[in-house]
């Protein structure tokens, strides 16, 4: 025989709900206004560096994979991978000494708006 819900589990359930689903907001509006930086540089993959196996890591392979098919700044990769500032300097410098992305300087080009976003 199954009992009825309290009210504790009621609201419980509910909160679990309304916080999760203001969170998905949140960081899809963080993700948003990361792809949509236009100031500094863009790095966008040549071919896959030499990583130490210390950053052979999920968000870096992540981060690298997506690099490969398109050119992203330095803020979506901070957003979206959850690095550190210090790991996404660090990721960046590492690919800019073995030559393996090009950068693309965005502030040349002019916002247009409705435009897709970078990244």
């Amino acid at each position: 025989m199954q009992s009825m819900p309290t009210a504790f589990d009621t609201f419980s359930s509910w909160a679990r709900r309304t916080t999760t689903s203001f969170g998905e907001l949140i960081a899809l509006h963080t993700h948003r206004e990361a792809a949509n930086d236009t100031s500094g540089l863009a790095y966008r993959l040549k071919h896959w560096p030499d990583l130490p196996c210390r950053a052979r890591t999920a968000p870096v392979l992540r981060t690298l994979s997506v690099m490969s098919h398109r050119a992203v700044n330095r803020r979506w990769i901070a957003v979206t991978s959850k690095l550190s500032r210090t790991e996404v300097d660090s990721l960046l410098a590492r690919l800019v000494a073995q030559d393996a992305v090009t950068i693309t300087d965005l502030s040349h080009f002019p916002a247009v708006p409705g435009a897709r976003a970078l990244g």
